[in-house]
């Protein structure tokens, strides 16, 4: 009897695990901008051009060691470095570079250890790092994200895995194809005190659409009223004009007059080092007291996710600018780079215009940085990766940077022949 009973049970537990464990699991939607990349991988056509991807290429095509972190690697092979493990929270003579950079030459956040950074694992893993430490820390619990509208999709997808609820305030006039500042500021006047703010530092992502000083400074005023902490994503800070005074006017305004301020620092776009996965998170303080405690929880959160960060592009930001030579060598490739995106932005309008094209295409060369916000519809979008194998996002942003003077007349024609005979989305 035992032995049948036992059979019995053996032919269920069979039945019960023969199937797959992951038999329920169903597959994810491609990611909306590395997904572009892999379809156009496999496009045979010889004219297909990728203007999705948030990667500099040159005026041939292709992608860009800079000078000073060419020689920068030599410097690190010649002295003979070793692959030891980094600290927790990186090097701190990186940390402190990296503060330099975001802060200024000579600010009294740096000099009184007023703040506290921890590298992160590029932009990415420093927007984690900083979602995690307020989900645990910020005192209102019931704080939600806020994001602007557009934003980097990955931005609410990151809040989202930290635990946190996000919300939008307004920040494009997609009629006019400018930022909206009054629709920004009311919305974030309108939010209850106390909340997250996620604010892009210059060049927004996905639109190219920056507010003025004077508009910065009554962002400020209101952020400031209503108690809300502000988190700069830092991802193009000299990338986006050339001049890195100019484009972090934003933070530095805010974090030297207000201590509700993280820094999100991201290398992969002003330095090239995409696959270095170089960044770090920076928290303003009130004392360097403060600065250390705070320090020590976020170790504790970086510990168990990573443990302690890659050292190889950390290293190539450290050497380069703590090299005169190198730095102002890293300078001129900020102005180069920043130079040929907007000579792209003004030969592209051009060409537009120069085809016959009625619509205002004024909006290209008033946007800055890597990407355009074009204004095409959806099913202009995918009519130009139909026909003309060109790759962009469901939105109509492209990348400035994937235009060059070889493809500057094929990618122009394509878009005057999908938009010459009806509107653009927002006209």
């Amino acid at each position: 009897m035992l032995t049948k009973i036992a059979k019995r049970v053996n032919r269920t537990s069979i039945r019960a695990f023969s199937t797959s464990c992951w038999g329920g699991v169903e597959g994810a939607p491609a990611d909306p901008i590395l997904g572009l990349n892999e379809a156009f991988k496999k496009d045979t056509h010889p004219n297909k051009q990728l203007l999705g991807m948030g990667a500099y290429r040159t005026d041939e095509g292709k992608p860009l060691i800079l000078p000073a972190v060419h020689k920068a690697a030599q410097i690190i092979l010649d002295k003979k470095m070793d692959h030891e493990y980094a600290p927790i929270d990186g090097q701190a003579s990186y940390q402190e570079k990296c503060a330099t950079l975001a802060f200024g030459e000579g600010s009294s956040i740096v000099s009184d250890n007023r703040y506290t950074a921890c590298q992160g694992i590029s932009g990415t893993g420093s927007i984690r790092l900083f979602f995690d430490f307020m989900h645990k820390f910020f005192p209102n619990k019931s704080a939600k994200v806020w994001v602007p509208t557009p934003t980097w999709p990955t931005h609410k997808g990151i809040a989202n895995a930290a635990g946190l609820d996000w919300a939008e305030y307004r920040y494009y006039d997609s009629n006019k194809r400018v930022f909206d500042v009054n629709g920004m500021l009311e919305d974030l006047d309108k939010a209850p005190a106390e909340q997250i703010i996620l604010l892009h530092t210059c060049a927004h992502n996905p639109t190219g659409c920056d507010p003025t000083q004077d508009d910065w400074k009554q962002i400020f005023e209101v952020c400031k009223r209503k108690g809300h902490f502000c988190a700069f994503d830092n991802a193009y800070q000299g990338f986006a004009s050339g001049d890195l005074d100019k484009d972090s006017f934003s933070l530095r305004h805010f974090a030297h007059n207000y201590d509700r301020v993280a820094v999100l620092q991201s290398f992969a776009k002003n330095f090239g080092l995409y696959g270095e996965r170089a960044g770090c998170v920076h928290f303003v303080t009130s004392d360097a007291a403060e600065s250390q405690r705070v320090s020590s929880r976020i170790k504790q959160i970086a510990r168990p996710t990573y443990s302690s960060p890659p050292i190889h592009g950390a290293r190539l930001v450290d050497v380069v600018l703590g090299d005169k030579d190198l730095t102002a060598s890293w300078h001129q490739s900020l102005v180069d780079m920043s130079s040929r995106m907007n000579s792209m932005r003004i030969g592209f309008r051009e060409k537009l215009e120069s085809l016959g094209s009625t619509h205002d295409w004024s909006h290209i060369t008033t946007q800055i940085g890597m990407f355009a916000y074009t204004g095409i519809t959806t099913k202009q979008v995918n009519q130009l990766k139909d026909e003309k194998h060109i790759y962009m996002t469901g939105d109509g942003r492209i990348s400035i940077a994937g235009l060059n003077t070889g493809n500057l007349d094929y990618v122009s024609e394509a878009f005057h022949n999908v938009t010459k005979h009806g509107p653009l989305g927002t006209d």
